[in-house]
């Protein structure tokens, strides 16, 4: 008895330790939460139901992989990706890639402006400028509690807000639970002519954020430093556990957002939109759970702007050395957002597209990361395994692939 006393404070202490290790993978998690996917996932079951069920695992899936890799580049090189571009690419190269990447992170920032936009017309009325400023005005809040708090403090809120996320997105399904043979029909990969190719491609562009790959890397190096020995070991095996859990969060709001529509929406006229998909569920669901969606979205807008803004100056730092302000690096990618919502662009549209702009440049970030994981002289001993490195390979070959048959379907279908 008194040795099963002893025993059980050491397991807890174990517990208590291993926890307060988790963090940096939830903040990575929002980018794949944000209003981006709100509008991808809505769009595919509004129009194709169950149909592309198989889409959101698989990118779950990959989600996994890559971002593990990311936070292990970070640990073992002490380095962000960004940084350990920059140690391997001439001065042209690193301008080139730096652009790329500001244009990503515009295509993100106009996602999730725009979705924080809307969450406050459908909560309070509010112009969708109005809106839009507002959004980056509280992003700047966030920001500044990274800036003045530290990241513990910043990661604390961020998962605050996942969790709003997750309750606002998943509440539905409990009052109207979707068809267990519709998910499992949907599980089986196919497509249905090239409109379910395009929000395809929008979902995985959604999903698997290249912002989330350059920025997990730098937010695991900033959390626990660049360790050696049993430590980093131990670190490794929580930071499999962090990757897990924020992502198997993550991956069921996805679902839930498509099964929400999907269920409810599926063949209605008007609901491929925010606005459209909103107003049906409070018909058919009740204004409760339409609060829920409206709530949900609005800290999804909130919470993925902010770590967007901040990977955007991790991007800079680590590709160019350059330190800029917070508040000019955050007005350079959010006055693209204001100028779409205030010429009058079609909102939900404008998310849609900025997905596909964003799948585009996930082969960017993922082809150095699996490169420089592979690499014994800059990994050691924790270089990628033979079967991470062709599971990496497969990855971005999926998703390349699916980009040229975007292209093709889109201009030659």
């Amino acid at each position: 008895m008194a040795l099963a006393e002893a025993v059980r404070p050491k397991k807890l202490g174990r517990l208590r330790t291993s926890t307060a290790l988790l963090g940096p993978a939830f903040v990575a998690a929002i980018a794949y939460v944000d209003p981006g996917n709100v509008a991808s996932n809505i769009s595919a079951g509004a129009r194709f139901g169950y149909l592309l069920v198989w889409v959101i695992v698989v990118a779950n899936l990959m989600a996994v992989l890559v971002q593990y890799l990311s936070a292990k580049l970070g640990l073992v090189t002490g380095m962000s990706l960004p940084e350990a571009l920059r140690e391997r690419m001439p001065r042209t190269g690193r301008l080139t890639y730096w652009i790329q990447a500001e244009v990503v992170a515009v295509a993100t920032d106009l996602a999730e402006v725009v979705g924080g936009a809307i969450a406050l017309n459908l909560l309070f009325d509010l112009p969708l400028l109005m809106g839009g400023v507002i959004t980056g005005a509280v992003s700047m809040v966030l920001l500044m509690v990274q800036d003045k708090g530290g990241q513990r403090r910043f990661e604390r809120v961020i998962t605050g807000l996942l969790l709003v996320i997750a309750v606002g997105f998943l509440s539905s399904l409990f009052v109207e639970p979707p068809s267990p043979s519709g998910i499992a029909g949907g599980l089986i990969p196919m497509f249905s002519g090239t409109d379910s190719v395009l929000i395809a491609a929008a979902m995985l562009g959604a999903t698997v954020m290249p912002h989330a790959v350059y920025l997990h890397s730098g937010l695991a190096r900033d959390r626990h430093g660049h360790q050696e020995g049993a430590q980093r070991k131990r670190l490794l095996r929580a930071t499999r556990f962090d990757v897990g859990f924020a992502m198997l969060l993550a991956g069921a709001v996805n679902m839930g957002m498509l099964l929400l529509a999907a269920t409810n929406l599926q063949g209605q006229e008007g609901v491929d939109s925010i606005e459209g998909a909103h107003a049906a569920v409070g018909q058919a669901l009740g204004p409760g759970i339409a609060l829920m969606l409206a709530i949900g979205l609005l800290a999804s807008g909130l919470a993925s702007t902010s770590v967007g803004a901040y990977a955007g100056a991790m991007i800079m730092q680590g590709l160019l050395r350059k330190r800029i302000p917070l508040l000019l690096r955050r007005l350079i990618t959010l006055t693209p957002a204001l100028v779409v919502l205030a010429i009058g662009v079609d909102p939900s549209q404008a998310l849609v597209v900025s997905q596909v702009v964003l799948s585009f440049g996930i082969p960017f970030a993922l082809a150095p990361l699996i490169r420089l994981t592979s690499d014994r002289s800059l990994m050691g001993d924790d270089v990628n395994r033979r079967v991470t490195t062709v599971l990496g390979w497969l990855v971005a070959a999926i998703i390349i692939t699916l980009n040229i048959a975007l292209i093709y379907l889109t201009f030659f279908g």
